[in-house]
């Protein structure tokens, strides 16, 4: 499974960007897509994740509110959706994906076997 993630960029402080992430291959309906981030000096750190089988979203605590992740199923993509950014949202994100994670799994980045190059997101305070 190859992974092509696309849409950072530069925005200010308080604006919005969009992260697409597109799969090779036909997804299942047990296919997890996440988003993780890792901001200079710290560790990769998981932001959001889609599951086909009902839908479930996961976010973590800081994006809750102000990220949304959503699918496209004919286009095998998810995107993220970002909002009200900020300072601390600058980072490399990076999509991941796997099939039949539990829940319990899917904030964890060891847990993925499969992952896109990163795409800079810069906000500028």
């Amino acid at each position: 499974v190859q992974l092509q993630a696309s849409g950072g960029g530069l925005v200010q402080a308080g604006g919005s960007l969009r992260l697409s992430c597109t799969a090779s291959i036909r997804t299942s309906s047990r296919f997890i897509m996440g988003w993780f981030r890792q901001a200079p000096g710290k560790e990769r750190e998981f932001v959001s994740a889609y599951k086909w089988d009902g839908g479930s979203t996961y976010y973590a605590d800081s994006v809750k509110g102000r990220f949304t992740i959503a699918r496209d199923n004919a286009k095998n993509t998810v995107y993220l959706q970002m909002n009200s950014l900020k300072a601390e949202d600058t980072a490399v994100y990076y999509c991941a994906a796997d099939s039949g994670l539990i829940s319990s799994s899917i904030r964890y980045e060891a847990h993925y076997d499969y992952w896109g190059q990163g795409t800079q997101v810069t906000v500028s305070s």
